[in-house]
């Protein structure tokens, strides 16, 4: 989720609101797909997508790759908070997901609450709703693995 380039030069070494990560928005795929981080803190975050043409499957609804970027964008967020991003950054190294019901239309949720953190590692579960009915579309588990920044002029 994380650019390191990105994350060295613009953004907040240590991000902990809402406004410290819109810094890494342009030119990624939370902008090109709309997404917006409501609210964030020690324990969760909480992403919202727009379900527009850019999301859905050929049949119209959404689809399911669209809804694990969504997870994974949610659990890879929180992943920095609190992170010193200039020492180090989450890669995602697993994600699995199970969808139990679909939408075409309105905006979907993403909440990622922890489930364990470590020096290494921060796992998330991330659950999936439809904003307008409030039903669970899917739910989903991701790891992100703390991987160190490289220094300038490292070899």
């Amino acid at each position: 989720m994380t650019n390191p380039a990105r994350a060295r030069q613009s953004g907040p070494s240590i991000p902990r609101q809402v406004g410290d990560f819109q810094v890494y928005w342009p030119g990624t795929a939370l902008e090109a797909h709309g997404l917006v981080l409501e609210t964030i803190d020690e324990n969760r975050a909480v992403v919202m997508m727009p379900i527009t043409d850019a999301v859905r499957q050929p049949l119209g609804w959404l689809h399911g790759g669209m809804t694990m970027m969504l997870a994974e964008s949610a659990a890879s967020l929180h992943a920095c908070w609190g992170v010193d991003l200039s020492e180090r950054v989450p890669v995602g190294v697993e994600i699995n997901g199970s969808h139990v019901r679909s939408c075409r239309s309105g905006r979907i949720r993403a909440v990622a609450t922890v489930v364990r953190r470590s020096s290494a590692l921060i796992v998330h579960t991330v659950e999936i709703f439809s904003e307008k009915s409030g039903e669970l579309l899917s739910t989903c588990r991701v790891t992100n693995y703390y991987r160190r920044q490289e220094r300038e002029g490292a070899v």
